[in-house]
């Protein structure tokens, strides 16, 4: 049997504590593939129903963002600086780390994360 630890991460502690009112600060990790975060992207909202205020990315090629300590410590200074009460983070990647109209045509799937084409970024199975 394996037993699953929680994390010791001052950001999974704060995700932890659920909703304790606004601002909230919304965090998701992009990757290339399936296993590595080379994104992470941080978002403020400062109450229902409203757009993010403030919106900050990381990015790395050399280790995975989501046990990156460097990229952690600036996120919480982050998070610090905007008062946040409440964090939410999902538990897996949201897909790739380039964006639609940006770095790939919209419609299409990014020519350099070919492991994200035609896969459902929330299920990460086939759609295609």
């Amino acid at each position: 049997m394996r037993i699953r630890r929680q994390s010791s991460s001052p950001l999974q502690k704060r995700r932890r504590r659920g909703f304790r009112g606004y601002p909230v600060a919304t965090i998701a990790f992009y990757g290339p593939d399936g296993d590595r975060a080379s994104k992470v992207a941080v978002g403020i909202v400062e109450g229902e129903g409203r757009e993010p205020s403030h919106l900050e990315r990381w990015f790395t090629d050399d280790t995975d963002a989501r046990s990156d300590e460097g990229i952690g410590l600036e996120i919480l200074r982050f998070i610090q600086a905007h008062d946040v009460r409440t964090v939410v983070m999902g538990d897996d990647l949201l897909g790739c780390p380039h964006e639609e109209g940006i770095d790939y045509a919209e419609g299409g799937s990014c020519p350099k994360c070919p492991y994200w084409a035609g896969r459902d970024r929330f299920t990460r199975e086939r759609i295609q």
